[in-house]
């Protein structure tokens, strides 16, 4: 009896390779993502040179184009940049992930070091003999500001508080802060409390690690799937308590709603659940409100339309789980003032500020939220600028001393809108904006839900744009 083989995995330059002739086929994104990426002008660029010459595209020149992808989500194919995620997750199971890097993308553990030996880490950062080495170890740019780590985290401050453990409310949500409310921007996370609080919703912090997008870019595949499985775990037990769940970064929010549950309707698991037949394959209809499917044919599509993607190995259930019911907390509020049921006695703040939607916000498909939510604010000027630009930073990307350039070049189209505008203050829900903004820009860079949170406080109705 013969028995076949099973095929040797792809190699990290195959499965690029394939990407870069797929995309050259198509040749949508050379012009469509010409100045908003650094990923696809490279890969053209790339190709177009291998065309006209005759010589292969090098490995090294394969390698440096996976890193120039940071998955913003922009691209309108889902594949390519799940590829490229597959191709740095395969270079690294082989190469093995610097000590650096890893140290760079877990921001608890830094948090951690850097309230244990907090004069020692500012006393490094300050001298202008070791910082520079410092940045050398770390691939940093020499002309990139490292963000602060404030004394006292959010999660300790929601201890203190007494929201890490479940409390009992007619309005419940589970808040997943993320590492940059969490650990570097405290203030964001407060706001949110404050808000909801102020809406009447009992706010309860589980406990969670970062969701896994900072891995998941850098190729850390084994780190990306453990944080990811910890987080559903916690976050489906509030589930199950009856608790909505909502998040203030709209990274946490893209990983989690989008990227997470990638082919996971596809699973023999969620089509059992919704009685597909033998030969049927139902698939949730995005036209249509509630639980409507579209049916295909499995015979057409069964070899195609599969859960083998890159978090297949987690539970394609609780995948779903979270994703069906995770909510912006942008989102979360709308959906209160459309109900009638947000408090909107804001207290007023004059002045004009511009608003930027970041990419994974945009790329949720939920709107705008919080740009109708700040023109509620009596005497504030919201404009909305950047409608499909990117800042450019792509988390670590901007940091690093090999990207630094072609992160201010993706930026700039943005960052010359906004000097035009000349805001007294720019209002981002991004995070990886906010440092990309505050380091290039003369102006304040604010969370939408802090101007929120300042607007339902009394005082100085100034405030809010100091």
């Amino acid at each position: 009896m013969v028995t076949s083989e099973a095929k040797p995995e792809k190699t990290p330059q195959e499965i690029l390779r394939s990407a870069i002739e797929l995309c050259a086929d198509c040749d949508t994104c050379r012009f469509l993502m010409e100045e908003d990426c650094a990923f696809f002008p490279e890969l053209y660029r790339l190709w177009d040179q291998e065309t006209e010459t005759g010589i292969p595209i090098s490995e090294a020149e394969l390698r440096r184009l996976a890193e120039l992808c940071t998955l913003c989500g922009l691209c309108p194919c889902p594949r390519i940049p799940m590829d490229v995620m597959e191709a740095k997750s395969r270079y690294i199971d082989k190469e093995g992930l610097p000590v650096t890097t890893r140290l760079l993308t877990d921001v608890p553990r830094l948090a951690r070091l850097c309230g244990t030996f907090p004069r020692l880490i500012n006393a490094l950062q300050s001298s202008r003999t070791v910082d520079p080495l410092l940045r050398k170890a770390a691939g940093l740019h020499p002309e990139r500001q490292l963000p602060a780590f404030p004394e006292e985290s959010f999660f300790q401050w929601a201890e203190k508080k007494g929201l890490t453990s479940p409390r009992q409310g007619s309005r419940n949500v589970a808040y997943f802060a993320g590492c940059t409310a969490g650990y570097l921007f405290p203030q964001i996370g407060r706001a949110v409390v404050e808000v909801l609080e102020r809406n009447g919703v009992t706010v309860h912090v589980p406990p969670q690690q970062c969701c896994g997008m900072p891995q998941l870019v850098e190729g850390d595949r084994q780190g990306a799937l453990k944080r990811a499985e910890a987080n559903m775990t916690t976050l489906l037990a509030s589930v199950q308590a009856g608790d909505d769940l909502v998040s203030s970064c709209p990274t946490c929010g893209f990983f989690m709603k989008a990227l997470l549950k990638e082919r996971a309707y596809y699973s023999e698991a969620y089509q059992k659940s919704v009685n597909a037949g033998a030969d049927e394959l139902k698939v949730p209809d995005p036209n249509k409100s509630g639980n409507a499917h579209r049916v295909l044919k499995k015979m057409m599509y069964g070899n195609i339309l599969k859960d083998d993607g890159y978090f297949s190995s987690l539970d394609p259930m609780a995948r779903i789980g979270v994703a069906e019911h995770l909510f912006d907390v942008g989102e979360y509020l709308a959906r209160l003032h459309a109900e009638g049921r947000l408090d909107t006695r804001f207290s007023a703040i004059p002045g004009r500020m511009a608003y930027f939607a970041p990419c994974h916000l945009r790329e949720q498909k939920m709107g705008r939220p919080y740009l109708e939510l700040l023109k509620l604010i009596p005497g504030l000027t919201v404009e909305l600028v950047g409608d499909t630009e990117c800042c450019g930073m792509g988390g670590n990307f901007g940091f690093k001393a090999d990207f630094h350039e072609q992160s201010l070049a993706v930026g700039r189209p943005l960052l010359e809108k906004i000097r035009k505008r000349d805001p007294q203050a720019i209002v981002t829900d991004c995070m990886s904006c906010r440092l990309q903004f505050g380091q290039s820009l003369p102006y304040p860079v604010f969370h939408p839900l802090e101007i929120l949170a300042r607007a339902y406080q009394s005082g100085d109705p100034n405030s809010g744009l100091s």
